[in-house]
């Protein structure tokens, strides 16, 4: 079954020595370099960072939007009433909605799965709701993200072979019945939106393999990997994603949900990855934890008192210069609000400018080595 025709990939350079490729999507709201990273803005917002300072300082192609939450605060009435999501948070580049799936699976406790869908207790006040591939599929269009994805089970780890079995075929399933509803159902906004199915298997090779290549038979025009940063070791997601990229089209692109920490996101690019998002370097800096290219910085130290340099003398973003790191330790010290603020903008900046330099070492053909020492020097606390 082939799906849709609304964007366009096209692969710019690729690394001789891995598998690391340069490339760039256009859609209706615009073109996305890649490897990308997308800012998480969960609710309608990158948490503690204005639009102004995201379009200006971190300048991201495109951030992502979680279904789950959208659905239950505003809700999609209002959502629908503010011209979709792109209108109600004044963002006039491209969003990619995540599904739900990934909410559903941390919700254990307050969710039952059957082959219909899913019933699921809010978390903000208990309510009971349900989700089937077609209504979030109705939901994603009324959010009106530019890339939009299918319903699945993100498994756990570590997980059963026979329920990570069940659970593949069923999210293939499912995956049937969202493009089924996606062709009766056109975009809501005059814009047209991009579709992408997940490859599931948790960390079994031959249901990656199997789940990889009935995603590939549909003929999308993008492709996500799901079920892992889930609490498998690193080498386990590598090795799946190693394995899904060898039969996922090379001509289409590839995003690997919820991945991860700086160096999960350059050892993945060399292994044929696009597309990255990860609440890591928001919620890490809210806890004071900063990501440089020469390793980690716990601003809340002692060491960083006197510490009258800059956050982090690159530059990448008008914080790292204009604050010090003694400042940043005070405002957190007293627990300022401006403390988490600047914080998120560094780490946000910071992965905008590592993948953007994967992409000019990709282009200049030398990515592999530049890769290997950025990795070591990343793995380091300062």
């Amino acid at each position: 079954m082939l799906i849709f025709a609304t964007m366009k990939f096209e692969i710019k350079g690729l690394d001789a020595k891995s598998s690391a490729r340069a490339g760039s999507i256009t859609t209706d709201h615009g073109v996305i370099e890649t490897p990308i990273f997308m800012p998480v803005g969960t609710v309608g917002t990158v948490k503690g960072v204005h639009q102004k300072e995201l379009k200006e300082e971190i300048n991201p192609d495109i951030i992502l939007g979680n279904t789950y939450h959208l659905y239950l605060r505003p809700q999609t009435a209002i959502l629908e009433q503010a011209g979709g999501l792109h209108q109600f948070m004044n963002w006039d580049r491209n969003i990619l909605t995540d599904s739900g799936g990934y909410q559903v699976y941390s919700l254990s406790e307050r969710r039952k799965i059957t082959e219909e869908g899913v019933k699921f207790k809010s978390h903000i006040d208990g309510s009971y709701h349900f989700f089937s591939p077609e209504n979030v599929m109705e939901i994603q269009r009324t959010i009106g993200a530019d890339i939009i994805m299918a319903f699945d089970e993100c498994t756990p780890f570590p997980c059963e072979f026979n329920y990570a079995k069940r659970s593949m075929h069923m999210t293939h399933r499912w995956l049937k019945r969202c493009v089924e509803h996606l062709e009766k159902v056109p975009p809501k906004y005059g814009y047209n939106q991009t579709f992408f199915p997940i490859v599931q298997g948790s960390t079994f090779k031959d249901l990656r393999q199997q789940s990889a290549e009935f995603i590939a038979s549909v003929g999308a025009e993008g492709n996500a990997i799901g079920g892992l940063s889930v609490g498998e070791p690193a080498e386990e997601m590598y090795e799946m994603t190693e394995i899904v990229c060898n039969i996922l089209p090379k001509d289409k692109p590839r995003y690997l949900m919820g991945v991860g920490t700086p160096i999960n996101i350059l050892e993945n690019i060399a292994l044929g990855i696009d597309m990255f998002d990860c609440v890591m370097p928001t919620r890490n800096a809210r806890n004071g934890m900063l990501f440089t290219a020469h390793g980690t910085i716990n601003i809340k130290n002692k060491k960083w008192e006197n510490d009258f340099s800059p956050i982090d003398e690159m530059g990448i973003t008008y914080v790292d210069t204009y604050y010090s790191k003694a400042y940043l330790r005070h405002l957190f010290a007293s627990n300022e609000l401006l403390g988490k603020q600047i914080a998120s903008i560094h780490n946000l900046g910071f992965y905008l400018w590592l993948v953007r330099e994967a992409r000019k070492h990709i282009l200049a053909g030398d990515f592999a080595t530049w890769k290997n020492q950025m990795v070591k020097q990343m793995d380091k606390r300062l």
